[in-house]
C-alpha cells in the first residue's frame, strides 16, 4: 500500500491506526467497505483552492529562513460520507498476541 508491505487477513488490508487503542493483547477494529457502487464509505474533496496541487491538496511556501532551508505548509481539506447505515462496523476484543504465518 502506496509502496510499503502491510498485513492482510483473507486478502484483506489491515492498516494501523493510532485511533484505536491496542489494551494488552487485544484491540478493536473498524471495517469499511469502500466506493459509491457499493454503497459504502467515499471521500468528499473541495476543488478549487489556493495553491492546489491535487484536489484538495493545497500547497503553501511559507518562507526561508536563516539556514536557507525553505517551508511549506501542505493541508489536505477532505471529508468522508457513509453512504448506508451497513457500511461501517466494528470488531471489538481481537486478539492479536497470536497470530499464523501463512508460507
Amino acid at each position: 500500500m502506496f509502496g510499503n508491505p502491510f498485513v492482510t487477513w483473507r486478502g484483506i488490508p489491515l492498516v494501523p491506526c493510532n485511533k484505536l487503542p491496542l489494551k494488552a493483547e487485544t484491540t478493536d477494529i473498524l471495517l469499511l467497505r469502500t466506493g459509491e457502487k457499493k454503497q459504502g464509505v467515499i471521500g468528499l474533496f473541495q476543488p478549487g483552492l489556493p495553491g492546489e496541487v491535487s484536489p484538495s491538496l493545497s500547497v503553501r511556501f511559507m518562507g526561508i529562513n536563516h539556514k536557507a532551508i525553505a517551508s511549506y505548509l501542505i493541508s489536505l481539506y477532505c471529508s468522508i460520507v457513509v453512504l448506508t447505515q451497513d457500511a461501517l462496523g466494528i470488531l471489538e476484543n481481537v486478539h492479536v498476541d497470536k497470530y499464523h504465518e501463512y508460507k
